[in-house]
C-alpha cells in the first residue's frame, strides 16, 4: 500500500508542475479580469444615489 502512494507521488511531483501557460500568463490573466470588474463596479458607483 505504501510503495503505491510513494510511486504516485514520485509520478505526480513529476509531472505535477505542467502548465498549459507560462506562469506570466496568468498573472496578467489575473490582473485583467480584476481590473475589468473594477472598472464594471467604477461604472455603476452612482446607481444608488439616483434611486
Amino acid at each position: 500500500m505504501h510503495s503505491v502512494l510513494i510511486a504516485a507521488a514520485e509520478e505526480t511531483a513529476a509531472h505535477g508542475s505542467e502548465l498549459p501557460f507560462p506562469p506570466v500568463v496568468f498573472g496578467v490573466g489575473a490582473f485583467v479580469g480584476l481590473v475589468a470588474m473594477l472598472l464594471f463596479t467604477f461604472a455603476f458607483r452612482s446607481v444608488g444615489t439616483r434611486h
